[in-house]
């Protein structure tokens, strides 16, 4: 009985998680395509400017550029062990908890990376709302991912 409850905690958490990695995913993505179309274009035999960035964000701060990549990085990885998630409550086998707990707490790990990115560009000030978005989903998702962890090591026992 306990371990249905936990198991549809783990998918409720789990189901959540994978939207909310999505949105990240997506909004991360949408200032990484901005920064690219606003790329500084130099011609041949002129030298990059002196703060040059290889990716330089028209909006947000210095902590950007950073928050913005392990944002993506950790919204592609949680999204991957969301999908390892739902395989393993489908299936219930030994070798699957392993899998799905190893990719979780991987991606938990780059999430509170990106989480402490995010709270450097909060304190640094002067970004939109889409990147405030961003942050936000950020830092519930590490919160919730380790939610996530310890219901599916739950489930299980």
């Amino acid at each position: 009985m306990a371990k249905e409850m936990m198991k549809s905690v783990a998918l409720s958490i789990l189901v959540l998680n994978l939207c909310m990695y999505i949105i990240v995913c997506a909004t991360a993505g949408w200032a990484l395509n901005k920064a690219i179309d606003h790329e500084i274009i130099t011609g041949l035999g002129i030298p990059l400017p002196n703060p040059y960035w290889a990716v330089y964000f028209p909006m947000g701060n210095a902590a950007t550029g950073f928050f913005i990549i392990f944002a993506l990085i950790a919204g592609v990885v949680g999204g991957a062990s969301c999908l390892s998630g739902l395989h393993y409550l489908r299936s219930r086998t030994e070798n699957g908890l392993a899998s799905a707990a190893s990719a979780a707490l991987t991606a938990w790990g780059l999430t509170l990376l990106a989480m402490g990115l995010a709270w450097k560009e909060v304190d640094l000030h002067g970004r939109n709302s889409r990147l405030k978005t961003v942050e936000s989903f950020v830092i519930i998702l590490s919160v919730t991912q380790l939610l996530y962890v310890a219901a599916l090591i739950q489930s299980h026992r």
